[in-house]
């Protein structure tokens, strides 16, 4: 559909206005879910549209959104008519009606919103200049306008009153109703409010400060809270703030995003370029919790062990710099770390307890019955204690994280059919047979064009798909910032990495990809994606250059190098490396399976995992070109050339088989032989017999070691390395769940979340 708008715009521009994008909607007039492409309100400055837009598999919502106009995709939603109730994705329209009512109906038989109004005057909906989509009769008087009805947005001069608040979406991708909720509450004060399913607490301004410490004003009557386009917001109860681009008219939009932040984006006009969403605050559970939804981490966290009165079966692992507020059974002052301990053992509901210095109170203790509002500081003086069960293995390092980045979740529609007489069935018959001429046609002038005006094409305009918080850096910020490509720290087949030093003072690692052989729309459209991954265990790419030739991408800095580097050292103990192969497994789990796009990582190996400062691992150069959708998905699908290092190839690269998510299931199995013997399945294992061979026979060789009569085949194999107190548990079964990563037959391998599902399930077996 969007290669139609586009054609129209290039063959019928004016034509394409009238028939259509549409001024107005008058009497007896509807705007079609099945045209959706074509069937929409345009804004007389065309900044705004207002139309159905897709939501999830046959799942639609009629909206108004910031007009892009080299993409019908409406990225930028301000309102939603329906956003907890999508329509099918047939027979569904938005109409006028002859009785002044504007109405929504599902599928041609349920009505699922309505504007409830009505008039006997020749009315009109139609979208104005401010993004306000308006119901009036001809001598100006309104009946129904979208500013009334706000969802999680306000655009300038749209007041927020008493009788209107703002509802968070649920995630990024996901506009149905979330938690958090900013209102006018019962004393005039304008508030963030989370209201979950299962506990509601105001959490902005600060609820242990009275309303005239936080520097508002409750004594008013007017509750009305409003922002204009040069960046000034202004409450009635006396809060007030500017954007640090206050001054410059622009178009704004200030929006309750998903995360429960409050946020004002601008947009630049100069570019045509979408708001870009802030990064939002990064969750997680606690060591011994995971979380309850992982497509919707909202629902919070729940352990993964059941706590016992008894206290001799009780321990506590102490976290620093995180504070949990709320929920204290017990606060004593002056108390000591073990009175605290005990106080928490004394009691079957305390989860755990609190231990922190306040000023001029000495040491205080809060005992916990829920662990809600928890957020970590670095500058958070006092400590967590968790009440856990003896004999788990939870530690700080392996809490479970709730993904920053929300992979798309679908909503799905069912479609009712009606009865259907022949003559309607003919006609339809015959319109489809005349559409289908019609884009055969359309397809062919469609190829033509692109062959013909490639010069001038979105590339040579500037108008590119930008990634979401992603920048674009020109060639000479990064020659400079890598002082002339003079600190090399890592080399691949696609090009090699430098060390930098960026204008904000952030160390980065900055890959020079090899010549360039794709067009820079290719390039970009390839990055926005990217850029829109986000997992704890993925390398985060912070920005990119495309300038001529030059194809550069900028990550964040790994202080303690790869894998590699660390297996070669022998710095990593037992712990650290069952902590590197779950967090592997995690990340790719994610890149296969939980994102629109279908991702092929296609090079797993030591070199391409890197740790942080925790020796957390994140997976890197999952490479370009390697980004396949969902629907074209088929048995044969093949890549153009090899990829992959030696040694840790999957059989169907040589034998010229199907391509799937199974080559990086090999990959990974190969990595955690190598993580648990300390041998590179590139060098053999000549220490231990003497003979040279690559990954087959390193497989082999631990297979042999594994099915033999010695009882202490482990201590064969393992890295000297590792010292001789390790998990023998752990470590037996990361070689279990290497040999069948390694199968020779991509169907006998373990999916990556099969293989997380594995690592996890043992977490807390009594003998880890």
């Amino acid at each position: 559909m969007g290669f139609s708008i586009s054609l129209f715009f290039l063959l019928l521009p004016l034509s394409f206005q009238s028939s259509s994008s549409l001024s107005s909607l008058n009497k007896g007039s509807s705007l079609s879910v099945e045209k959706q492409a074509q069937h929409f309100i345009l804004s007389p400055n065309q900044m705004f549209c207002a139309g159905f837009f897709q939501v999830g598999e046959n799942a639609f919502s009629f909206g108004i959104w910031f007009n892009d106009p080299h993409s019908h995709n409406p990225i930028n939603v301000v309102w939603m008519a329906n956003r907890d109730q999508p329509v099918n994705g047939k027979l569904s329209k938005l109409s006028l009606l002859n009785s002044g009512n504007i109405v929504l109906v599902d599928a041609g038989q349920i009505t699922t919103w309505s504007s409830k109004t009505e008039s006997h005057a020749p009315v009109k909906l139609h979208l104005q200049d401010d993004g306000n989509l308006v119901l009036d009769e001809p001598q100006g008087t309104i009946l129904w306008q979208s500013f009334d009805f706000p969802t999680d947005t306000l655009l300038p001069d749209q007041p927020l009153t008493r009788f209107t608040q703002l509802v968070s979406s649920r995630s990024f991708t996901n506009h149905s109703s979330g938690f958090y909720k900013l209102l006018f509450d019962d004393n005039n004060v304008l508030s963030l409010i989370y209201d979950g399913p299962d506990v509601s607490s105001t959490y902005w301004p600060p609820p242990w400060l009275l309303s005239w410490q936080a520097g508002r004003f409750n004594y008013n009557s007017s509750r009305v809270a409003v922002f204009n386009s040069l960046g000034s917001f202004l409450s009635s109860d006396n809060y007030a703030f500017s954007t640090y681009d206050h001054g410059t008219v622009m178009p704004r939009r200030l929006t309750l995003d998903s995360d429960g932040n409050v946020r004002m984006y601008s947009r630049n006009e100069a570019l045509k370029k979408c708001f870009d969403p802030e990064r939002g605050r990064r969750c997680s559970c606690l060591p011994g919790y995971r979380v309850k939804n992982r497509s919707d981490w909202s629902y919070g966290c729940e352990p993964l062990f059941d706590i016992t009165c008894n206290g001799n079966e009780s321990t506590f692992l102490e976290i620093q710099g995180v504070e949990l507020y709320g929920y204290d059974h017990n606060f004593i002052q002056n108390s000591t770390y073990m009175n605290c301990l005990n106080l928490c053992l004394q009691d079957c509901n305390c989860k755990g307890f609190q231990y922190r210095y306040d000023e001029g109170q000495g040491f205080s203790c809060y005992t916990k019955l829920q662990l809600r509002n928890g957020r970590h500081s670095p500058g958070f003086s006092g400590t967590i204690s968790l009440r856990l069960p003896k004999g788990n293995n939870f530690s700080k390092e392996e809490s479970v994280r709730a993904e920053d980045h929300v992979c798309l979740v679908q909503l799905q529609k069912g479609y009712v059919t009606k009865p259907e007489n022949c003559y309607v069935r003919f006609f339809l018959w015959f319109a489809t047979a005349v559409g289908v001429l019609e884009l055969i046609c359309l397809s062919m002038v469609w190829g033509f064009l692109t062959r013909t005006r490639q010069k001038s094409s979105a590339d040579q305009q500037g108008y590119h798909v930008a990634a979401v918080g992603v920048r674009k850096y020109s060639y000479s910020e990064l020659k400079k910032a890598t002082k002339g490509f003079s600190e090399e720290i890592g080399r691949g087949g696609g090009g090699v990495v430098y060390k930098g030093i960026l204008s904000d003072e952030r160390h980065a690692a900055i890959k020079r990809l090899n010549e360039a052989k794709q067009g820079e729309g290719e390039f970009l459209a390839e990055v926005s994606i990217i850029g829109t991954l986000n997992h704890m265990n993925l390398i985060e790419m912070w920005g990119y250059c495309a300038e001529g030739k030059h194809r550069l991408l900028v990550y964040e800095y790994m202080e303690n190098g790869s894998l590699a580097k660390n297996l070669s050292s022998n710095s990593l103990d037992w712990s650290k490396r069952y902590n590197i192969a779950l967090g592997t497994a995690r990340v790719l789990a994610y890149l296969h399976e939980e994102c629109l796009e279908w991702i092929l990582h296609c090079d797993i190996k030591p070199q391409n995992i890197l740790l942080d400062a925790n020796y957390q691992p994140k997976v890197a150069d999952f490479g370009l070109s390697k980004l396949v959708n969902r629907n074209n998905l088929n048995n044969s699908s093949r890549f153009s050339m090899i990829r992959g290092t030696r040694g840790y190839m999957a059989p169907e690269w040589v034998y010229n088989l199907p391509i799937t998510s199974k080559v990086d299931v090999y990959s990974y199995g190969i990595v955690l032989l190598e993580m648990v013997t300390g041998k590179s399945p590139t060098i053999g294992v000549q220490s231990i017999d003497g003979e040279e061979s690559y990954n087959g026979r390193l497989v082999t060789w631990v297979k042999e070691k594994r099915s033999g009569t010695y009882s202490s085949w482990l201590e064969q194999i393992i890295d000297p390395a590792i010292e001789t107190n390790y998990n023998k548990f752990k470590m037996d079964l990361l070689v279990r769940v290497a040999l069948a990563c390694v199968e020779e037959s991509k169907d006998l391998r373990p999916t990556m979340s099969q293989v997380v599902e594995m690592l996890q399930s043992h977490e807390s077996n009594p003998k880890s």
